[in-house]
């Protein structure tokens, strides 16, 4: 029987020609035809139930009997292809002892016989009990009435194709303009709050985080916040894990750090009086103590800090005190938008009024669920036959209530309407955890291993055919683009998560998350999470047949986690094992055994400690993907990979073993990542066997003055390695004086690479020019270029024109005097992609030739130049600039600025012409003499709201700086003012009203002491002073009867008491006391008559000693105290005074 005549719905159309090719194969060995015979009938009974899948797929919603008939079935097609692959590889293992020993006819035999002798006990058996199960299972289908090909039309066949088109601009959001107002409004109303929370509400798939989204990228939030921050909170909420998350968000880097109070004093340190906006996306956590440690670094922030939170409880809202706004249903016309958008996606003509019509009634039944109108619009785009949509607005799936599953029903509909190849790959990602982001690559790696991906012609690679896979599922709607835009990375809404889990719950387990529904002795996939260092796996139980399982993965975020039982004893559990992870495991050693995991496909044993593998891996005939990254202490590769004639992944970043190329020479052409290749002075090892590689990913090529031939680098052949996207090339040299320039530049033309390279890095490069693919444009898929330390060249390549380049750093560049019109190659649209601009230490550079230039840089945000003191004249004019940072460029004068943000350092001579900036930071030794002259320019024409000008104070002597008196009035428009560093500075003068000036800071200014006439702008919010002793003591003077002052922060004052009485404004709703290690009191009576004080912080005052003994204001609300040692002592839980605070209703301490 023909393979094809396997649809596909439950039997995978892969085992039908497994069969057919065993069957071939089997013959040469046994002499009767019994066994092909009876394989033939397997592929018969797998027909058979084959045929009515598609009844059973749509009726599982609907009756619980066909649910469990149709996992049956999937049990017993999985024991059908184990036993396939098990026959497999006995045949696939005697053809290799065989190939090993130059078989006579006589070794041969000996083989044929061990093996017929292993048929017989092992297979003949399983043989005919899997074929009395299909047949059971055929019975039962007849009595619960399945009906043969109860899909054709559906397009639920594995050969049944998709029209992919580009996904839908999401640049829009339907409905939401009134709730997107509120947020707004809310994120931008003054407060006198340091933290104020606002917690979305509703239910899943209301579009919760798409709401929050097009919030944080709103326009009108630029230059609101010091800083924003994006975490999608996992379900399992652990206070460590989220700190990190916020920390590494905020930084862009990672924090290897174990220690929560290491994390957390990091994060303070971060946020310290900075305004931050921070979203965390799908909370569950119901638990006020969990959010109370999570929340303690967070109060550090500036004034007017906010956090939004999406969440389906309003519990989760009550336990972080939030305010709350809930999200309802979309809305009449903005249902039918959303849906059309998806479902003709622009379609030009109009759409036939009768699929308008059946679509109206569609869109009734998503009750305004934005998830489901996607999915559903997405469904119905790849239909393009009226009686497909007629039948499915016509299904029982909508009468089957969401109750009963859990499910909403157009979402069963998308599924149940899926082609069967895409129908398995998205059922097992029920493996991984809700919020997961799924690295696209790695999935599909997933995918192969499992045998997920059909390609009977075998016109494209697995990988291309997986690639394929992932857009439709994409383009369906069942993943979307990662909040964190992470490259490659992807989401899955939860009620997504819900229906995988759905399909495959007696299949895919997640240890920790499904017990409480019981775990079936069919599971094949089998993952567990970590969220913390102390994590451990301490086995499996009872209630799991190991021997079933397919998979075997850790989910986690770095952690490292301990496996309690032997590894030994773990391998000895699994017989079928395809994916094995021991990815981070505690593991020093690899057993022997693992020689006895025949099945195995894909083995991770990246972030372990291991120092070798046993040769035993050579009897792993199946391995397709193995991953040793970071496995810092390995020593040496095993001789034996190349045995492995299906191994296509190796993955080798960051091991312990150097120069590991010379050890894959024998590899038959796996794809290879290697993080770096040392170039060394050896004959064994030589930069000519990068060419013998398949590489992937990205290299590093370090030390390319130890290359002695120039003609060594041709043979690399970079050019034929298309699937290498980052590359880095970079020379040491002790002294470049003597270096033959000629032969380097020979080295970098020669390692040309492929025009699908993304990203390039140069450094210490001293050719005098660059190579030719570098000048004529051919990189044309370049996002990145970083080129630094090239001191010998005195060009520029000309890289205006890439088309995708949003990255250009340029450093060192020593012998550069000016920077023409070849640059931009063209005047009106260069460097159109690019958004990052930085230039720096360029010493000799005197002239940007830009003047010409009037259409460059038309996305430019970021623009940075450092470290030029010869560079005069002007800079581009730039559109769309976000932030600039000028430090160190003397000689520069002129600088026309649009830029919403600019940090100004060392720029003595720089003067700011019409500016629209909001926030301006200016530090330097020379700062102060030239503050009237930068800001002549700008009075009373600038929309500058946020100034920071400062030094350090120890920096300079007392008449090092002359400004004595500081004139508020060039700003008129300012909301924050920052000052610091002026040891003469002595008044902030002001002869016109200032209502804006909301946020004042001023530190190490010691002789200053008044303001104009004695007092402060009437609608200062916030004041912050440190180290400014004399202000201090004159705060008496300075505040008025109607002061506005809510916000008050002391630092570094030497009293040993504090504060006097009548000194600070009755106003105060904040106090913050910090920094003040003389400080041994507080003075009661100072204290009491603030009655509107709700928060009192009291910040590293290591000799305070307790609190007044008459106790707080009643008014205050919320306590801190960090890093005062004595007061922790008597006032922590348990503490002797604790009593003494009880009425307070937050407090923290640590």
């Amino acid at each position: 029987m023909a393979a094809e005549m396997v649809t596909g719905v439950l039997v995978p159309t892969f085992l039908g020609r497994t069969i057919d090719t065993l069957a071939s194969r089997l013959v040469h060995i046994f002499s009767q035809r019994k066994h092909k015979k009876q394989l033939s009938n397997l592929k018969m009974k797998l027909l058979a139930i084959d045929v009515v899948a598609f009844d059973a797929e749509q009726k599982q919603f609907t009756d619980q009997r066909v649910k469990d008939w149709l996992l049956r079935a999937k049990d017993v097609v999985f024991d059908v292809e184990d036993l396939l692959d098990e026959i497999d590889y006995e045949l696939s293992k005697s053809q290799a002892e065989a190939e090993s020993q130059s078989a006579t006819n006589k070794v041969w035999n000996s083989l044929n016989s061990s093996f017929v002798s292993f048929f017989e006990i092992e297979i003949e058996s399983k043989m005919e009990q899997v074929i009395e199960d299909l047949e059971d299972l055929a019975t039962e289908s007849n009595i619960l009435g399945l009906e043969k090909g109860g899909g054709v039309g559906v397009g639920s066949g594995s050969g049944s194709k998709l029209t992919y088109t580009s996904l839908p601009n999401d640049s829009f959001i339907y409905g939401r303009d009134d709730d997107k107002k509120f947020v707004l409004n809310w994120l931008t109303s003054d407060t006198h709050n340091n933290l104020s929370i606002l917690s979305i509400v509703g239910m899943g798939g209301l579009g919760k985080t798409s709401l929050a989204q097009h919030v944080f990228r709103d326009p009108r939030l630029e230059g609101k916040f010091d800083m924003k921050a994006w975490v999608s909170v996992p379900q399992e909420f652990d206070v460590l894990k989220v700190s990190k998350a916020i920390l590494g968000t905020i930084t862009g880097s990672t924090d290897h750090s174990i220690q929560q109070e290491m994390i957390q004093k990091r994060l303070k340190e971060e946020l310290m009086r900075k305004k931050f906006l921070l979203i965390l996306d799908d909370v569950w956590n119901e638990n006020p103590s969990k959010w109370e440690d999570v929340q303690k670094p967070l109060v550090f922030g500036g004034q007017g800090s906010r956090i939004l939170v999406t969440t389906r409880s309003q519990k989760v809202a009550a336990a972080m005190r939030s305010e709350k706004h809930f999200l309802q249903g979309l809305k009449g016309d903005y249902c039918w938008d959303l849906f059309a958008k998806h479902a003709f996606q622009n379609a030009n003509p109009r759409p036939d009024p009768d699929f308008i019509e059946i679509g109206k009634k569609i869109v009734e039944k998503c009750d305004g669920l934005p998830l489901a109108l996607k999915t559903m619009g997405s469904l119905l785009h790849n239909k393009s036959f009226l009686w497909e949509w007629e039948s499915i607005m016509k299904s029982e799936i909508w009468h089957f209530s969401e109750n009963e599953s859990g499910i909403f029903p157009a979402l069963k509909l998308s599924y149940f309407h899926l082609p069967s190849h895409l129908k398995k790959c998205f059922a097992f990602c029920a493996l991984f955890p809700k919020g997961y982001r799924f690295d696209k690559e790695y999935l599909i790696q997933l995918w192969m291993t499992q045998n997920f991906l059909e390609n009977p012609l075998q016109k494209k690679s697995l990988k291309e055919v997986g690639e394929e896979y992932f857009s439709d599922l994409l383009s369906w709607s069942f993943f979307q683009p990662s909040t964190n835009k992470e490259e490659n990375r992807f989401i899955m809404h939860d009620l997504l998560n819900d229906l995988a889990k759905y399909v495959s719950e007696d299949f895919c387990i997640r240890l920790g998350v499904d017990e409480p529904k019981g775990i079936p002795k069919t599971t094949r996939h089998f993952s567990f999470s970590f969220s913390s260092s102390k994590s451990c796996f301490y086995g499996f139980g009872s209630s799991i047949d190991t021997q079933k399982l397919h998979t075997f993965t850790p989910i986690g975020d770095g952690w490292v986690w301990d496996c309690k039982m032997s590894i030994d004893d773990l391998f000895s559990r699994f017989k079928l094992i395809r994916v094995l992870s021991l990815n981070h495991c505690s593991l020093t050693e690899m057993p022997k055994s693992i020689g006895n995991l025949k099945h195995l496909r894909s083995f991770d044993l990246s972030y372990t400690e291991i120092e070798k593998l046993p040769d035993s891996i050579s009897l792993l005939y199946k391995l397709q993907i193995l991953k040793l990254n970071y496995c810092r202490k390995l020593k040496e590769i095993p001789s034996c990979l190349h045995e492995l004639d299906n191994l296509r992944c190796l993955e080798l970043e960051g091991i312990g073993v150097k120069n590991v190329v010379a050890h894959l020479g024998k590899l038959k052409n796996p794809q290879v990542s290697i993080s770096s290749f040392h170039v060394e002075k050896s004959k064994e090892i030589n930069i000519r066997q990068l060419g013998e590689l398949n590489l992937h990913g990205s290299l590093t090529i370090d030390d390319m003055q130890n290359i002695e031939n120039s003609s060594d680098t041709i043979e690399v052949d970079l050019k034929n390695k298309p699937h290498l996207v980052e590359l880095e090339l970079k020379w040491n040299f002790i002294d470049s004086s003597s270096v033959d320039s000629e032969k380097v530049e020979d080295v970098i033309e020669n390692l040309r690479p492929s025009k699908y390279l993304k990203k390039l890095s140069i450094s210490n490069y001293i050719g005098k020019q660059f190579p030719n693919w570098l000048l004529d444009n051919s990189l044309q898929n370049l996002v990145s270029l970083v080129l630094e330390g090239c001191e010998s060249c005195q060009r520029l390549p000309p890289l205006g024109l890439l088309p995708f380049l949003n990255y250009l750093r340029i450093s060192g560049f020593d012998e550069i005097v000016s920077i023409d019109a070849d640059f931009h190659e063209n005047n009106s649209c260069s460097f159109k992609s690019l958004k990052t601009l930085y230039f720096s230490d360029m010493r000799q550079w005197e002239k940007w030739d830009c003047q010409a230039v009037t259409g460059a840089f038309p996305r430019l945000q970021h623009f940075s130049i450092r470290n030029c003191p010869k560079l005069k004249g002007y800079l581009p004019k730039f559109v769309t600039l976000k932030y600039l940072y000028v430090s160190n460029c003397e000689q520069l004068e002129a600088l026309i600025v649009s830029a919403v943000e600019l940090r100004l350092e060392e720029c003595g001579k720089l003067q700011l012409e019409r500016s629209t900036m909001k926030k301006l930071t200016r530090d330097g030794h020379d700062m102060a003499a030239s503050l009237v002259a930068t800001v002549g320019h700008m009075l009373f024409d600038t929309s500058l709201e946020i100034l920071d000008i400062g030094s350090a104070l120890e920096s300079k002597s007392d008449d090092c700086v002359s400004l004595k008196i500081f004139p508020l009035d060039f700003f008129p428009t300012l909301r924050t003012l920052e000052l610091g560093g002026f040891p003469n500075l002595q008044m902030i003068s002001q002869d016109h009203v200032h209502n804006h000036l909301k946020y004042l800071t001023i530190k190490d200014c010691p002789r200053l002491e008044l303001f104009p006439d004695g007092g402060f702008p009437l609608n200062l919010n916030s004041i912050t002073l440190n180290n400014c002793f004399r202000l201090v003591g004159s705060l008496k003077r300075v505040f008025g009867d109607s002061s506005s002052l809510e916000k008050l922060s002391i630092e570094n004052v030497e009293a040993e008491c504090f504060p006097d009485e009548g000194l600070l404004p009755l106003s105060l709703s904040s106090l913050i006391i910090s920094d003040c290690r003389n400080l041994k009191k507080l003075n009661y009576k100072g204290l009491l008559e603030l009655s509107s004080l709700k928060t009192l912080g009291l910040w590293n005052c290591p000799n305070l000693q307790c609190l007044p003994e008459e106790s707080l204001p009643k008014s205050v609300s919320l306590l801190y105290i960090h890093d005062c040692p004595l007061l922790e002592q008597r006032y922590h839980k348990g503490g002797e005074d604790r009593k003494k605070i009880a009425h307070i209703r937050d407090i923290f301490i640590w």
